[in-house]
């Protein structure tokens, strides 16, 4: 079990050795979380979500009615129903979830992940096309990796934009949505 303060929020958490980021807050996720301003009554969606930080910490700022948690790993998903009872967050909405395959809910404000690192890119490629879809107009993705070019490059393609700011090593992209077509497919007929 260990304690952090995140945005001015003191939370605890119980981990496991075999889930990401065992010891506390991990770097690149709090590179993300410093570039991401919360608003309550935002609807935002963790998009694997470990044992719970990003999302917890969303629940706290924003309403924990208004927070959606996903992973796929089970095991991740027990220990951020237990966080979230630990920190009083009991409302939000935690599925197992291969990305957007487990729960259909849509009109988020903000989706944040920090995707898993694989040489294919398949998963961080879903998360990107699939979470376009489910943002609000207005709404906005942040993921945080250590690659440039080709997260730049999709979230691009698929957001006609992006803001990438460097942290720390990491690489932290924002893109929003502003339209309810892939900028790729805007204008062609």
């Amino acid at each position: 079990m260990f304690r952090i303060t995140v945005k001015d929020c003191s939370l605890v958490f119980k981990t496991h050795s075999e889930l990401f980021s065992p010891q506390g807050l991990d770097a690149g996720t709090a590179a993300m979380l410093s570039l991401v301003d919360f608003e309550e009554d935002q609807r935002v969606l963790d998009l694997g979500c470990g044992y719970g930080i990003v999302g917890i910490l969303a629940a706290k700022l924003v309403g924990e009615q208004n927070v959606v948690m996903v992973d796929r790993d089970p095991l991740a998903v027990q220990f951020a129903q237990e966080n979230a009872l630990l920190n009083e967050v009991s409302e939000v909405k935690i599925y197992r979830s291969d990305g957007f395959s487990g729960f259909s809910e849509i009109g988020f404000d903000l989706i944040l992940s920090n995707p898993p690192y694989h040489t294919d890119f398949s998963v961080p490629k879903a998360f990107i096309e699939k979470g376009f879809n489910r943002l609000a107009i207005g709404g906005r993705m942040y993921m945080v990796t250590k690659r440039h070019k080709w997260y730049k490059n999709k979230l691009i393609s698929i957001f006609g934009g992006v803001k990438v700011t460097e942290l720390d090593g990491y690489f932290v992209f924002m893109a929003e949505k502003r339209n309810t077509q892939y900028a790729k497919n805007v204008g062609r007929k």
